[in-house]
């Protein structure tokens, strides 16, 4: 909801049910699991959704890829399924497991790692609490961000069995149609904008005109400003953006070399 509020779209949490509005009379919005959403898309049930690229690989969704939007529940990076197993398992590679049991949610995908490789094991599907399972079976496949809570439950990683990123898919036949295919792609353009402004603030300020250069020195390299005339030909208006967390060490250094009127205000949107 926070990432499509910063997209410029109203979707209030519904207080229940699956249905939200939304303050686009070209849109409607309904809530699914992502585990679903793919197949949903697939059969034209609904014309896009935002999915994992994990449950598109799972379900062998049919779908057109619109977007990668990287961003996860504590940190703008990928997810990983990992193939994990107690600390104290004799398990050290995937070949160990042979003839063994291995519990995960993302079976299909599972079931292909292991083919790969060429290991006969046994893949059952895990309604959840899916750590809790590693002790009593062989081993599990399991998503992480952090590898916290595998570390917690004192498992360990062999292997990354599949990497995984948020998507904006489309069902094929509902591309065909212009103004559904502008509608998704401008959606789309919208998202990574807000994506990409999470983290980033706006900074703004008044530069004499012979401090410019030691101004401009002192912001990040691959950052390049914009630089306006004022009403006194001796001061300059300059703006960047910058990541939030180089904006507090920054701010005093410019402050130091001359700048005045520094204003930093959050960001929506970045659209590259």
């Amino acid at each position: 909801m926070d990432l499509f509020a910063r997209a410029g779209y109203n979707i209030p949490e519904p207080s229940r049910g699956y249905f939200a509005s939304v303050d686009d009379e070209k849109m409607s919005v309904i809530l699914f699991r992502a585990q679903e959403m793919s197949r949903y898309v697939e059969d034209g049930i609904l014309d896009a959704g935002l999915t994992g690229y994990d449950w598109v690989v799972e379900n062998g969704s049919d779908v057109q890829e619109i977007a990668e939007l990287v961003y996860s529940k504590q940190r703008h990076v990928p997810v990983r399924w990992v193939l994990a197993v107690p600390e104290e398992s004799p398990v050290t590679k995937p070949a160990d497991l042979a003839g063994g049991i291995v519990a995960t949610e993302l079976v299909n995908v599972t079931r292909q790692y292991f083919r790969d490789k060429g290991v006969e094991v046994k893949v059952e599907f895990s309604w959840g609490a899916t750590e809790a399972k590693a002790r009593m079976l062989d081993a599990i496949v399991d998503v992480t961000e952090t590898g916290g809570s595998l570390k917690a439950n004192k498992l360990c990683e062999i292997d990354t069995v599949l990497t995984s990123t948020t998507r904006l898919i489309a069902n094929k036949q509902a591309m065909h149609v212009k103004w559904k295919s502008r509608k998704i792609r401008n959606l789309a353009l919208l998202l990574a904008g807000a994506i990409d402004a999470r983290g980033k603030v706006g900074l703004k300020m008044n530069v004499p005109r012979a401090a410019l250069d030691k101004i401009v020195a002192i912001l990040p390299a691959e950052k390049s400003p914009t630089v306006s005339a004022l009403a006194e030909n001796d001061w300059v208006a300059v703006e960047v953006i910058v990541e939030e967390h180089v904006e507090r060490e920054l701010v005093p250094r410019l402050k130091e070399a001359g700048a005045t009127g520094i204003i930093t205000y959050p960001l929506k949107r970045v659209i590259s």
